[in-house]
């Protein structure tokens, strides 16, 4: 047996893409091109050598068109990198990003390896219609989905045994389940969008974003794109409360819940000594991580049960957090878990920049790109400790808590 020391795991650097609308200004751009860019990107501003990297593990949750196969490893090619560093996809839908981040930080911590690229890209307005084959000669009967997001081709016995719930419609069952109002749920999504302008015009979000040049055909000249598409500051009380729910009875609307988006994130999780080696300074450390699992019909409920245990892990408790990042994926799911974990929903450290009902949520980008984000926001206010999460389809949640350095 090895007497070997576990190594820290820390946060060296990390950026994303603008996150675009559907149909927007990146949706020109293939997946494992907008990784590819992103990768490049925050290799070359820091001084680790492109060899020095073990593995590049990257989320991604649709697999089904052109970030088909292995797109960590399509992408790590496409940013020019040498054939000798490996590549890895990770799928925790929801949570891919930060999966992927956790991935290279166990690695990190158990010694294999001491340098990786972690983070994740979702281009969901280029995810394909998919077909189901034949099951007979002649067959009439097969089945066409969209694959932007959600369920596809679900086993009659899991949705037999679980629900076939979509995620809005999971999103609706903890707001009946713990009692959250479509006023408390517009409330809270007003909120998101104001934080984030505020961030915005105060120059926050520059500098993690990385710009992308977005060809517009042969008679234009290209654009950059810089800026997030998704978020609506005029999206006050007035706007929401006059939307109309997604299901009858239901508190969902499109103001209170995330957007379906396009965009990259790529971060540098290494060991303390690989950072000595270069020259170059750790940002977090990762402190400890988590998983675990829920009902499917209430998926969003996740991050309670992922916080807890990665607080647990950590030694730590929620009273010593400075940032508490709850991935929006739906205002009520959000406030369903502040509720069960005893946080107030007025809580000044609940996503203090705003979240994805703002920014947008690529699904398998939005894991990498809280972890930089929080990273940065500790940095501003000069805080120590941050946990964050993500809620996930088919009931489960992931966590992490980091630590400034």
């Amino acid at each position: 047996m090895s007497d070997k020391i576990l190594s820290d795991a820390y946060i060296y650097d990390g950026g994303r893409t603008a996150f675009g609308r559907h149909a927007g200004a990146l949706s020109p751009i293939r997946p494992d091109d907008l990784l590819g860019h992103t990768i490049k990107a925050v290799v070359e501003r820091n001084p680790f050598a492109a060899d020095a990297y073990e593995d590049v593990i990257m989320g991604n949750t649709n697999g089904a068109g052109e970030d088909c196969r292995n797109v960590a490893r399509f992408s790590l090619l496409r940013a020019g990198m040498p054939t000798s560093v490996a590549g890895l996809t990770v799928n925790r839908l929801c949570g891919s990003g930060l999966a992927a981040t956790l991935d290279a930080a166990r690695a990190v911590k158990s010694g294999e390896g001491e340098l990786f690229l972690a983070g994740g890209v979702e281009s969901m307005s280029r995810a394909p219609i998919v077909m189901s084959k034949a099951q007979s000669a002649f067959d009439r009967g097969q089945t066409i989905a969209d694959s932007t997001l959600g369920a596809r081709f679900t086993n009659p016995a899991y949705a037999s045994a679980y629900g076939n719930d979509t995620m809005p419609q999971t999103a609706d069952n903890i707001a009946a389940d713990i009692g959250i109002s479509r006023e408390q749920s517009d409330i809270f999504a007003a909120a998101s969008q104001s934080k984030y302008e505020a961030a915005r015009v105060d120059g926050f979000f520059d500098e993690e974003i990385i710009s992308v040049e977005v060809p517009q055909g042969r008679k234009k000249p290209s654009i950059m794109v810089s800026a997030d598409e998704h978020p609506r500051p005029t999206s006050n009380m007035d706007a929401l409360s006059g939307l109309r729910p997604l299901f009858e009875g239901g508190v969902v609307t499109a103001g209170n819940a995330s957007g379906i988006n396009d965009g990259a994130a790529a971060l540098i999780v290494g060991s303390k000594a690989i950072g000595e080696k270069f020259g170059a300074s750790p940002r977090a450390r990762i402190v400890a991580g988590a998983v675990a699992g829920v009902e499917p019909r209430v998926m969003g409920l996740g991050p309670v049960f992922a916080i807890r245990k990665a607080l647990d892990r950590a030694g730590l408790t929620l009273a010593d957090m400075d940032i508490i990042e709850i991935n929006e994926a739906f205002a009520t799911q959000v406030l369903g878990c502040l509720s069960m974990l005893d946080v107030d929903l007025n809580d000044s450290r609940v996503n203090p920049n705003g979240g994805a009902i703002a920014i947008g949520h690529p699904l398998g980008a939005s894991g990498a790109r809280i972890a930089i984000t929080t990273t940065r926001q500790l940095e501003r206010m000069n805080g120590r400790y941050a946990v964050i999460s993500l809620c996930i389809g088919i009931g489960q949640g992931v966590a992490a808590v980091i630590e400034r350095v």
